[in-house]
């Protein structure tokens, strides 16, 4: 899986531009992600949302593996890595 936001990013962008592309990545992520470069690790599943003006999808990261204190923690869950999350602007 891409290592950066950039990957993904473009990804958005090219579903944003490209109909067919966008529904293929909802019907089939594994598929169009590695049909675009991106390795998908084997027993991965991959689930594509969109959010809408009606709908947010709110994802939750996997716990951190290694011990963290709180005041680490607290840094994290606030810090600035918040990957695939769009905010739709106000209408």
């Amino acid at each position: 899986m891409p290592e950066n936001d950039n990957e993904f990013g473009k990804i958005i962008a090219k579903a944003w531009r490209d109909a067919a592309f966008k529904a293929e990545l909802i019907a089939n992520p594994a598929a169009a992600l590695q049909a675009e470069g991106i390795d998908v690790p084997a027993g991965m599943t991959v689930t594509v949302l969109e959010n809408t003006d009606k709908q947010f999808h709110l994802v939750l990261p996997p716990v951190p593996t290694d011990e963290l204190s709180d005041e680490a923690l607290d840094g994290v869950a606030g810090g600035s890595m918040i990957t695939g999350v769009w905010f739709p602007p106000p209408s």
